[in-house]
Parts: C-alpha cells; sequence; structure tokens
C-alpha cells in the first residue's frame, strides 16, 4: 500500500517546465552540496545534461551560454558555482517591456486600406506634373478596384473621384478631368474567372464522390 503520494500542487514551480521535473531536482541537489567545487562539478554534469535535451540547438550560436543562464534561472539565481559566462540578473530578465502604443487609424471609408491613404499622402507631397497625375490616376483605379471587391460590381467614377477628393483634402481633383478609369470588368474580370474555376473545380469533385457512392450502392 501507498503510504505517500506527492501532488504537483506540492511540489516546488517549475521556473522552466521545458526541462521537466528531473532537472529541477538535480538543480536543488547541486544547490544543496557542501562544497564549491562539487557544486562546479555538478553544475557542468547538468549542463550537459540540458544540451542533449537540446540537440537541435547545438548549432545555435551562444548554446552553451543559454544553457548557463537558463541553469541560473532554474536555480531561482540561488546558485554559487563559476560560470564560463556573466550571470544574468533576475530583475533585468523579470522587468517588464515598455508598452508598445498600436496605431489608431480609423478611415472613413476602411474598404481602401491604410495603404491607399498613404499612397494619397505621397502623392499630394509630389510636384504638380506628368508623374503626380499618373500616380494619381494609378491610385483612383486601385480605389475602384478595392470599391468593387467590397461594394457591388459597378461604381461611377465620380464616387471615386469624389472620395479621393476628400481623403486628400482637396489637393486632387480629378472630376476636372476628361480622362476615365478602367472599367469595371477589367478591374474584376480576374476574381470571377477565379471564382468560376473554384465553382468547376467544385462541381467536379461533386460529381466524383456521387459516383463513388453510387458504385457502392451497387455492390
Amino acid at each position: 500500500m501507498i503510504s505517500s503520494l506527492e501532488y504537483n500542487t506540492e511540489r516546488n514551480k517549475l521556473n522552466i517546465p521545458e526541462y521537466g521535473r528531473h532537472i529541477q531536482k538535480l538543480v536543488e541537489h547541486c544547490k544543496s552540496l557542501p562544497s564549491k567545487e562539487e557544486r562546479n562539478k555538478m553544475a557542468h554534469a547538468i549542463i550537459g545534461v540540458m544540451g542533449n535535451l537540446n540537440p537541435h540547438l547545438r548549432d545555435v550560436p551562444d548554446f552553451q551560454h543559454k544553457l548557463w543562464d537558463q541553469l541560473f534561472i532554474i536555480a531561482d539565481f540561488d546558485l554559487d558555482v563559476e560560470s564560463p559566462y556573466p550571470i544574468p540578473d533576475k530583475e533585468e530578465l523579470e522587468a517588464r517591456p515598455e508598452r508598445m502604443s498600436y496605431p489608431q487609424k480609423r478611415p472613413k471609408y476602411r474598404f481602401y486600406g491604410n495603404n491607399i491613404q498613404n499612397m494619397i499622402d505621397v502623392a499630394v507631397s509630389w510636384e504638380k506634373g506628368e508623374k503626380r497625375e499618373a500616380l494619381t490616376f494609378i491610385i483612383a483605379n486601385h480605389m475602384k478596384k478595392s470599391f468593387l471587391n467590397w461594394n457591388k460590381d459597378s461604381v461611377d467614377d465620380s464616387v471615386i473621384f469624389g472620395h479621393l477628393y476628400e481623403m486628400s483634402d482637396g489637393a486632387i481633383n480629378l472630376a476636372a478631368k476628361d480622362e476615365d478609369l478602367l472599367e469595371s470588368k477589367s478591374l474584376i474580370y480576374r476574381n470571377t474567372n477565379s471564382n468560376r474555376s473554384r465553382n468547376n473545380n467544385h462541381r467536379r469533385n461533386n460529381g466524383k464522390k456521387n459516383n463513388r457512392n453510387n458504385q457502392r450502392r451497387r455492390r
């Protein structure tokens, strides 16, 4: 009959659970050794065992350095041994990184995305000329494509011109130009073809499944 059982809730916390309970116990035994010579000898033995548990990391630069750092972490930084590397600082490792500010951009027309707004800002910063005019029409065509992907199958160019005028704070006005944007069919042509191919493949797969089911029923 078992007189005593040891539960995980009653055991010491594993500082690095990946190494398991046995490595933790070896480190605790190393800490209890009376002489520093014995502790140094056992610490090197533990490092060897830890390295064998991670053979895929042997080619990683500073692999031994990482193992020694992990040894001190497992020992809760309370291990008096001679390390070939600087002993890590507990406060430095446990320090929380500074909170990163998340970019809060809430465009009015979300279906265009933030990249379109960035492109518009770049176009506004350019000097007026052929290059800027060419860039603005490229942006407008891309806006039309994005609009069609998220809204409907057709859109009037005046809608895109109005959005571009608004997003550029009135700096870009393509409504005064005589040039038209690309037709809706050319912008969504690839999407329709891909959808058709997906539907055809889906029908073929369903047909094969039906044939298999019919053959099984005949058997």
